[in-house]
C-alpha cells in the first residue's frame, strides 16, 4: 500500500477534480504490475494496472489507495467490472471513496461477486493524500491552504514593506511545488500593489494555477503582472468601472462581482467551487490572512519560519486584522508537523479538526 501511495503522489496537481490513486497488483508474493491515475479523463489506476498485467492478473491481489468506482456517467468506465472481469481474488483498499455516488458501493459490488475485500489499510495517509478531493466531493467547496513566510518573531515585512526574501531558496522551491498542486492561488490587492507578483509556478510540471485577486476597487494597474492571462486570472471586485473592466477583459481577465464594502469569503468559496476550482492556496498579506482565518474558510496552514528576527512594533505581523481572539477562543491547529527545509522550518497543520 505504501508503494501505491507513492505512485499516486506522482500526479499531484494533475488529476483535479479527480482524486490521486495508485494501484499495485501482487501475485505469489511478487508485484506483477503497478500504476497510478495520470490525469483527469485518463484511465484509472486499477484499470491501468490490470491492463499492464494482462492475463497474469487472474487470481492476484489488488492494493488500491481509494475504493474502486462502480458508477457510470463519467469520462472513464467504472473500475469494478474491470476488476471482476480480470479475475482478481482480493482487493485491499486504503479508504472508502467519500463521493456519495460510490461510498461503499464499490466495495459491496466486489464482495457480492465473491471478491475478498480488506479496507482501512494506511487509511489516514490515504485520506491526507486526498484531502482536497475529500473536501470538494463532499461539500462542493475548495480545500483552502494558507501559506505564510515569516521571521522567527512572526513578521512578514519591515515597516517599509520590505519582504524579499524572508525564507531561503529551498523553501521557495517547495512553495512553487505547492502552487503547481493547487487549482488556484489567491491574494489581495494590497499584496499585488506592494510586490507586483507573477503568482506563477516555476517547476518542471509546467502546470499553472489560476490567479484570484481580491481587489474591491479594481485598483491594480493594467500593466501589472497579474493583469494578463494566461494563466487564468480572476479579479474579485465591487468596482463599477466598466472602462477599466473592458481593458482587463481584453487581456483575458475574468471577473467575479460582488456588492458591499468587502467580499463574503464563504460565499466566494461556494462560487469558486461551482466553477470547478477544488483547491485554493492563499498567499497574501497580514490583513487578508486574518480575514481568511476569521471567516473560517482555511482548512490548512503552512508556515515557513526563517531564522531571522526583525523586531519593532511597526513591523508587519503574519496575522493582522483589527480584531483578535481571546486565548480560550484561539484558532487551534491540529495534526501539526514540523520539518527543516534548508535553513527554514516548515510548520504544517490543520485548522481545528478539518483533516
Amino acid at each position: 500500500m505504501n508503494q501505491a501511495l507513492r505512485l499516486a503522489e506522482r500526479s499531484r496537481g494533475m488529476t483535479s477534480p479527480n482524486p490521486l490513486v495508485g494501484a499495485v497488483l501482487v501475485k505469489a508474493g511478487r508485484i506483477i504490475s503497478a500504476e497510478y491515475h495520470k490525469r483527469a479523463g485518463d484511465l484509472h489506476a486499477e484499470a491501468l494496472a490490470i491492463q499492464k498485467a494482462g492475463l497474469e492478473a487472474r487470481g492476484s491481489t489488488l492494493y488500491v489507495t481509494l475504493e474502486p468506482c462502480c458508477h457510470t456517467g463519467k469520462k472513464t468506465p467504472p473500475c469494478c467490472p474491470v476488476i471482476l472481469d480480470a479475475g482478481i481474488k482480493e482487493v485491499v483498499v486504503a479508504m472508502r471513496d467519500p463521493n456519495p455516488k460510490v461510498s461503499g458501493r464499490g466495495i459491496k459490488t466486489l464482495m457480492d461477486n465473491g471478491v475478498r475485500v480488506i479496507e482501512g489499510v494506511l487509511e489516514e495517509k490515504a485520506r491526507r493524500q486526498n484531502e482536497v478531493y475529500c473536501k470538494f466531493i463532499t461539500t462542493g467547496r475548495p480545500f483552502v491552504t494558507l501559506k505564510c513566510a515569516m521571521t522567527l518573531d512572526g513578521k512578514i515585512a519591515t515597516p517599509e514593506g520590505e519582504s524579499r526574501w524572508i525564507t531561503g531558496e529551498k523553501a521557495r522551491v517547495v512553495v512553487h511545488r505547492m502552487r503547481g498542486a493547487a487549482d488556484a492561488v489567491m491574494t489581495a490587492a494590497g499584496t499585488v500593489m506592494a510586490d507586483n507578483p507573477k503568482l506563477t509556478c516555476r517547476n518542471k510540471s509546467g502546470r499553472q494555477p489560476a490567479r484570484i485577486i481580491i481587489d474591491s476597487g479594481l485598483d491594480t494597474p493594467i500593466d501589472f503582472n497579474v493583469a494578463s492571462a494566461p494563466p487564468r486570472t480572476i479579479f474579485v471586485t465591487a468596482s463599477s468601472d466598466d472602462e477599466k473592466k473592458k481593458a482587463f477583459l481584453g487581456r483575458g481577465v475574468e471577473f467575479i462581482g460582488y456588492e458591499g464594502p468587502r467580499v463574503d469569503l464563504p460565499w466566494l468559496m461556494e462560487r469558486l467551487g461551482s466553477m470547478g476550482i477544488t483547491s485554493v492556496l492563499i498567499e497574501a498579506g497580514s490583513s487578508f490572512n486574518a480575514a481568511a482565518l476569521m471567516a473560517g474558510i482555511v482548512d490548512k496552514v503552512v508556515f515557513f519560519i526563517a531564522p531571522k528576527i526583525i523586531g519593532g512594533r511597526l513591523s508587519i505581523p503574519v496575522i493582522g486584522g483589527e480584531s483578535f481572539l481571546n486565548l480560550a477562543d484561539a484558532i487551534q491547529i491540529s495534526n501539526m508537523t514540523v520539518k527543516k527545509v534548508g535553513e527554514d522550518l516548515m510548520v504544517e497543520g490543520y485548522v481545528g479538526s478539518r483533516l
